[in-house]
């Protein structure tokens, strides 16, 4: 009995002494767990207060006011604590504080420390608050984090937020490696920097260096911009992303696929890389290359290797194919703004109802005007048109007027092997309604090579042979159905005395064999034969000033 008393009076006497503990002690000698290896240990540093019974509180010691431990350099505070020194543990209420050298800290209500696994678990009971996690620049927040010490990582499971200088991102799960500044978040993660917004389930993002690794179906909302990408690199910072595996970029109404693309949203500078596929549904024109560049500050477009331009404003598609295209945008910003489209070497076109060759071409969007440069030819069903250059202006899509100027030769295939009528002058005019030439005119040295039908049989009645200055022809149905013209001197020979220099106009040539006869025939370009060219002359002052008018 006096024993047991006297044990009694001992532990009563030691608990008195702690519980007298100054706030400014650190690490008694009383307090301080002793092991060989003393890194691997938790240290109390501090307690206002301590008590201790073997019976209660699982072998705990409890600890209030102004609780303190150290574990390998990291500093631990609390109101009040449970410390299990057996398991090299604790349990922290209130206040909770983690902090680490001079450039981490974690806050939270609750903390359950494992100094064995250098484990620290935080938690938060009032909903108004959130455990907080700061490192550096990076403040992390949520409900309930683990942070591993060993790997210097912080995750989360039931929802988080990391804010960074510029910005936030939120997720279901994620972790934060506060040593590589490396993220990893799943499952409906969101991505908010300045107007830019990423969605997705699977993203990495580094904190340093800004980037973001898209691994998983994403979507990136910019302005009027929409991206989609399932793998890729989107740097916050310097505002530049290299999308993978077919990603999509859409713009109001224009939309670009390729293999690899590459974006600066900064210089609005975007490169596409193999099977670049760019839809413009709002003007009904697209684009097929194998590389294409875009300067969106000054409407600049270069497009090569495999080119193909698109434009589907009408039932069917015309396909134009050229080495290279480039479009370069006037007045940008402005309402006067036009764009100016340059293809050249080796311009093939297609389409089920026109064919073109030449070996380059310039549309201005300006006064709708397509102009083809160097031995142009264009087909219409049995019909070849071709001259120095030529012009077609367009009207809503659809050929409005052409203009040949100099050596300009019109042939039309009859049925009958090898008949052809055929009009040569300095200049011609095409007239079109619904697409369809509806009347012709021919300027200055016409000559005329033409076979009548009889309407009553519907046989040739002969070969007509004229020179005269000025022609018009009429057409019906495709079909040429009169000419008209002021004066003229001419020939008509029966069928069964044409002689056989009548039968073709002097530069005369059908040139079949380089027409493009489908969609795919473009890429094959075919020259002219040696000695079918057409060699440009010079035209007088005059009749420079003269090509930009219209006939009366």
């Amino acid at each position: 009995m006096r024993k047991a008393l006297f044990v009694v009076l001992l532990l009563s006497l030691g608990l008195c002494v702690l519980t007298q503990a100054r706030p400014g002690d650190t690490k008694p000698s009383n307090l301080k767990s002793q092991t060989s290896n003393q890194k691997s240990r938790v240290y109390l540093v501090h307690a206002d207060e301590l008590f201790f019974d073997i019976w209660k509180n699982n072998n705990a010691q409890v600890l209030r006011g102004n609780v303190e431990f150290e574990h390998d350099g990291a500093h631990l505070y609390c109101d009040s604590a449970n410390y299990f020194e057996q398991n090299n543990s604790f349990e922290a209420w209130g206040n909770v504080k983690m902090l680490q050298g001079d450039t981490l800290s974690l806050t939270g209500d609750y903390g359950y420390y494992d100094g064995n696994r250098k484990m620290l678990e935080a938690k938060v009971f009032d909903s108004g608050k959130q455990v907080v996690l700061r490192n550096r620049m990076t403040t992390l927040y949520t409900d309930t984090l683990y942070f591993d010490r060993n790997d210097n990582m912080g995750y989360y499971n039931e929802g988080g937020k990391i804010v960074d200088k510029t910005a936030t991102l939120t997720s279901w799960h994620g972790e934060y490696h506060t040593d590589t500044k490396d993220a990893f978040f799943m499952d409906k993660v969101k991505l908010v920097d300045g107007n830019s917004t990423l969605t997705t389930d699977t993203l990495v993002y580094n904190t340093k260096s800004k980037l973001a690794s898209i691994v998983g179906p994403s979507d990136i909302i910019s302005g009027t911009s929409h991206i989609y990408s399932e793998l890729g690199f989107y740097n916050t910072n310097k505002k530049q992303a290299e999308l993978l595996n077919r990603s999509k970029v859409m713009n109001e109404g224009r939309t670009i696929v390729a293999d690899s693309i590459w974006y600066d949203g900064i210089t609005g500078v975007s490169e596409a890389f193999r099977n670049v596929v760019y839809d413009d549904m709002a003007n009904k024109n697209g684009m097929r290359c194998n590389y294409g560049y875009y300067d969106d500050l000054n409407g600049y477009a270069l497009s090569t290797d495999s080119v193909v331009a698109l434009e589907f404003s009408q039932k069917d598609t015309l396909y134009i194919h050229a080495d290279t295209f480039k479009v370069f945008t006037y007045n940008i910003d402005t309402d006067s703004v036009y764009r100016v489209m340059h293809g050249y070497n080796k311009v093939r076109a297609y389409r089920f109802d026109i064919q073109a060759v030449c070996d380059s071409m310039v549309y201005n969007s300006k006064d709708s005007c397509l102009t083809m440069y160097v031995d142009p030819i264009l087909w219409n069903v049995n019909q070849q048109l071709l001259g120095e250059m030529v012009q077609v202006f367009m009207k809503d899509s659809v050929v409005d007027r052409a203009h040949v100027i100099n050596q300009a030769f019109s042939i039309e295939k009859l049925p009958e092997e090898k008949l052809y009528n055929q009009v040569s002058s300095n200049d011609m005019y095409a007239f079109f309604k619904n697409g369809e030439m509806h009347e012709g005119q021919a300027v200055d040295n016409v000559l005329v090579a033409y076979y009548p039908v009889n309407e009553s049989d519907s046989t040739y009645e002969g070969l007509v042979r004229l020179e005269t200055q000025k022609l018009r022809l009429l057409m019906e149905n495709r079909k040429l159905s009169s000419i008209w013209t002021p004066k003229a001197n001419g020939m008509m020979y029966p069928m069964t005395q044409i002689p056989p220099e009548k039968r073709f106009i002097e530069g005369f040539h059908w040139f079949d064999y380089v027409r493009p006869m489908s969609k795919d025939d473009i890429f094959d370009w075919r020259p002219k034969k040696p000695g079918t060219e057409i060699r440009t002359q010079r035209r007088t002052e005059k009749k420079s000033r003269e090509k930009e008018k219209l006939p009366l």
